[in-house]
This record gives C-alpha cells, sequence and structure tokens, in this order.
C-alpha cells in the first residue's frame, strides 16, 4: 500500500461549494445546508482502505460526540468505481449503516469536489469555520503514522471544540497519509 500526504490546502481558503448525492438518504446535500452551523468537517474517505478501516470507528464517534453541538459533518468519497467497485455508493451506504454514520456519507462520482477541495489521499480532512473558511487541514489522530498511537481524533477534536468554545485553532498541523484517491484514468488533477 503505497501512502499518499494531503496537499494542505492553504488555510483561509473558503470551503469549495457542492451538491453531492447521500448514499444512505438519497438526499442531495449541499454546502449550503451548513452554513449555520460553528464548524464544518468534510472528510473524504472511502470503503476499501486500510488507513479508514484502521479509522472509521473514531468516524462514527465523531459523528456521535459532536451531533448535540453546532457541528456540520460531512464524508465524501470520489474513488473510481469501476477499476474500484468496493468503492461504490452501494457499498459506502452499508459502510455507513454498518458504523452507524449519523451524517451524510456522499459521492463524488465526477471528481469535481475532490478536485476542488485538492483532496489527495484516503482519509483526508478539513475542518472550516463558521464563515466556511479553512481553519485545519491534516491528521485525525497521531495513529495515521503509528499504530501504536490511540485512535481517538485528537487533532480533529481540538480543532472542533476550539471552534465551539470561540478560540483559534492551532496552526501547526501535519499532513494526512492514506491510499491515494483512485481517480479515473485521464481525470487526474494537476496537484498530484
Amino acid at each position: 500500500m503505497v501512502k499518499t500526504a494531503s496537499t494542505m490546502l492553504p488555510l483561509g481558503t473558503k470551503a469549495p461549494d457542492f451538491a453531492l448525492l447521500d448514499t444512505v438518504s438519497g438526499e442531495t446535500i449541499t454546502l449550503e445546508q451548513f452554513q449555520d452551523k460553528q464548524a464544518l468537517l468534510v472528510m473524504f474517505i472511502c470503503q476499501h482502505c486500510p488507513f479508514v478501516r484502521r479509522v472509521k470507528a473514531e468516524l462514527a464517534r465523531l459523528g456521535k460526540d459532536y451531533a448535540d453541538k453546532n457541528v456540520g459533518i460531512v464524508a465524501i468519497s470520489a474513488n473510481d468505481v469501476e477499476n474500484y467497485p468496493d468503492d461504490s455508493p452501494e457499498k459506502l451506504q452499508e459502510m455507513a449503516q454498518e458504523l452507524d454514520f449519523n451524517f451524510p456519507f456522499c459521492y463524488d462520482e465526477s471528481q469535481e469536489v475532490a478536485k476542488a477541495y485538492t483532496a489527495a489521499c484516503t482519509p483526508d480532512f478539513f475542518v472550516f469555520d463558521r464563515s466556511l473558511q479553512l481553519v485545519y487541514r491534516g491528521q485525525l489522530d497521531d495513529s495515521i503514522l503509528d499504530e501504536s498511537q490511540p485512535v481517538d481524533g485528537k487533532y480533529i477534536r481540538a480543532a472542533l471544540d476550539a471552534l465551539l468554545a470561540g478560540e483559534v485553532v492551532d496552526t501547526d498541523q501535519k499532513p494526512s497519509v492514506g491510499c491515494n484517491i483512485k481517480w479515473k484514468s485521464g481525470n487526474e488533477p494537476a496537484y498530484f
């Protein structure tokens, strides 16, 4: 398995717009639906990646732990399903239901949303503030590079908690690492 690092989109970047189908509800999920939240967590994940599999229970916990707070969460998969059928919308739906995700798990068939966010790997995390400005991008926690470390989501939790408390998010951030997004042939972004 090849490790790919996240691109570290510049802090302060405005959240790119999106309108994607939620694989569970069948509803279209848009960025606009999260505009009144104090924080928004956008996660690029998939079903087959071993890095995501290692942290998937923590992703479900994050959803539950922040459910009653003013935080929006959306997961997106952009992998090429023709070559990676384990990441088809049906398989994503199964994963979301198995883990009891309480947030949308969307499929980015065109891969344009992943490109807009400069997503490079799974998992890749982006946290935006109330004005939808990027305040965190990087690792979930230290377990991504060191399996002896707990899978506790400490960096994402610290960013979300800072926003909820009206505090500044620490800018000392480490890139996430995971499997590269599986781009459709000829659709690879310039940054990849």
